[in-house]
């Protein structure tokens, strides 16, 4: 099968790493895969977008912006088209993006499915974390391509609920979250059980991922035998640095920064416990499938996406949101308890292979959406 993959991403992050798995997942299945997107994606670094691209939005700053986002729809259709004239692709598959029609443009004139994968409600996410001016064209761009959709894949049933409400029947429908490589994650083995105890993160630092709140349950603790790693960067890191410094644990607080797809199951499996402290109430967190694959004891948050992938007391420890203290007992639970650490983290693991939680699992359920779909004659 063919399939052209289309996308507006600009950085390699999180974002970067589930569109690469899943291609590279969809080749090794055995399908031609033709990836289009913007002409500076294999520059941008690592966890960056390209200095162009940042020059630009510093330059055209608010709605101004915003307009530039929808006008990039036409090179972006131009080029889609032209490498759908000659890779004659069977089916359109999307990651979408906020005020880019393309895929569902191109798609509708030239009668091909449309698989379009939504990660956020990103009209509403930008609202509330990027100061979005035009918000009501954001809501309109983003219910447009939905709707046109002949399959919506969200990572979450949370986020299936808002795409429903949004208009989408909900037979289009199919939720598909994030997965993993478990050949990139070798069963870790057992948490060694000795001292000091390694709490760690890894991904974008946001400040509400929660990580002031860990270090200040740490500091109120005053065990020196608990510590923390830190690894990735982000806005909130200076912030945290000068706070671990203030609080007097900077000696126990590791802040690594970046860190290459390659060394973050390393970096992983050296964990005790692993920690999701707060967490968006749509989102599909990648570094939970890490930490399960890693067969590491996970904290997290207990609300309804991270319910669909984890089981309080069976698979990790789940905590009221936003409650610092009750995330900390947790993790003074698991760094006194190393036999729990392990059963938690070795059904983790399990979990991960029994309901196919990898990227090859999605990859077949993509392409046999997509097979379901083809128009007669393709092949």
């Amino acid at each position: 099968m063919r399939i052209l993959y289309s996308h507006r991403i600009q950085s390699h992050d999180g974002q970067g790493v589930h569109l690469d798995a899943l291609v590279a997942a969809l080749r090794a299945a055995g399908h031609e895969v033709m990836v289009v997107g913007p002409p500076g994606y294999a520059q941008a670094g690592l966890g960056g977008q390209t200095a162009a691209i940042a020059r630009i939005r510093r330059l055209l700053p608010g709605a101004v912006g915003e307009v530039a986002e929808l006008a990039y729809t036409i090179p972006g259709y131009l080029r889609l088209a032209r490498a759908a004239r000659a890779f004659r692709p069977d089916v359109i598959y999307e990651r979408a993006n906020l005020f880019y029609l393309a895929g569902a443009l191109l798609a509708r004139r030239l009668r091909l499915p449309l698989l379009l994968e939504v990660n956020s409600p990103l009209a509403e996410e930008r609202a509330a974390f990027g100061r979005l001016r035009l918000r009501r064209l954001a809501g309109w761009a983003e219910r447009f391509v939905w709707r046109r959709a002949d399959r919506v894949l969200p990572v979450t049933e949370v986020l299936a609920d808002m795409v429903a409400a949004a208009g989408v029947p909900r037979e289009l429908i199919v939720v598909v979250p994030n997965g993993i490589d478990l050949d990139d994650f070798p069963d870790a083995g057992e948490a060694t059980g000795r001292a000091p105890v390694v709490l760690g993160f890894v991904g974008f630092v946001r400040a509400w991922h929660g990580l002031e709140g860990v270090l200040r349950a740490m500091a109120a603790d005053g065990d020196p035998q608990v510590v923390l790693q830190v690894v990735g960067e982000g806005p909130a890191l200076p912030a945290l640095r000068q706070l671990a410094e203030t609080l007097g644990i900077a000696g126990r607080v590791a802040f690594l920064g970046l860190a290459t797809r390659a060394e973050v199951p390393r970096l992983i499996a050296g964990f005790d416990i692993a920690l999701q402290p707060a967490a968006v109430a749509y989102a599909s967190p990648l570094k939970i499938f890490e930490y399960m694959a890693a067969g590491r004891a996970i904290v997290a948050p207990d609300q309804p996406n991270i319910r669909e992938v984890l089981e309080h007391g069976e698979t990790a420890l789940l905590f009221p949101p936003g409650d610092a203290a009750a995330l900390w007992a947790a993790v003074r639970r698991l760094a006194q308890d190393a036999a729990l650490r392990r059963r938690l983290g070795a059904a983790a693991r399990a979990e991960v292979v029994a309901r196919e939680r990898t990227w090859a699992g999605n990859a077949q359920r993509v392409a046999a959406m997509a097979g379901a779909l083809r128009r007669p004659g393709g092949e």
